[in-house]
């Protein structure tokens, strides 16, 4: 079997984790900039509040079962060396499946605030966790423009 319950959801958080972090890697330089030109966003919170998130997440379950249930299918008359080759092929494609999702959510999120922020005439807009003080944060408007609510 390719994943124990406790492996499943061990892999299910992982994912979930990894989710959180490449949703917040953001550039961290930052230069002196008018204060009224420099918005701010809870890039996490977008990234978790957009409506694709929920089908994403369950993209990836299926995936991880569909992996699962390849992984028992095709391993029944392989060795321990071929099983081991099968697990990390269908795991890196896992990461793939990943990858694909999280950016689909990244671009449409990016995209939201590239529009806000022109529409509010701002020049910047760097995510909350690496500004100290200032900025006018625009998180809510660029939550409603993709929820649409």
């Amino acid at each position: 079997m390719l994943f124990s319950t406790k492996q499943f959801k061990t892999i299910f958080l992982s994912a979930f984790v990894l989710f959180a972090v490449l949703a917040i890697t953001q550039p961290t330089t930052t230069y002196a900039a008018d204060a009224s030109t420099v918005g701010v966003v809870n890039y996490q919170q977008l990234i978790n509040q957009h409506p694709d998130m929920a089908q994403a997440n369950e993209t990836y379950k299926a995936a991880v079962k569909q992996a699962q249930d390849d992984f028992n299918t095709k391993s029944a008359n392989m060795n321990d060396q071929d099983k081991k080759a099968l697990s990390q092929q269908l795991q890196q494609g896992l990461q793939q499946k990943q990858q694909e999702l999280i950016n689909a959510i990244r671009d449409k999120v990016n995209a939201a605030i590239k529009a806000v922020a022109e529409d509010k005439g701002l020049t910047v807009v760097m995510d909350k966790s690496v500004i100290a003080y200032g900025g006018q944060d625009i998180t809510d408007d660029v939550l409603k423009k993709i929820t649409g609510k």
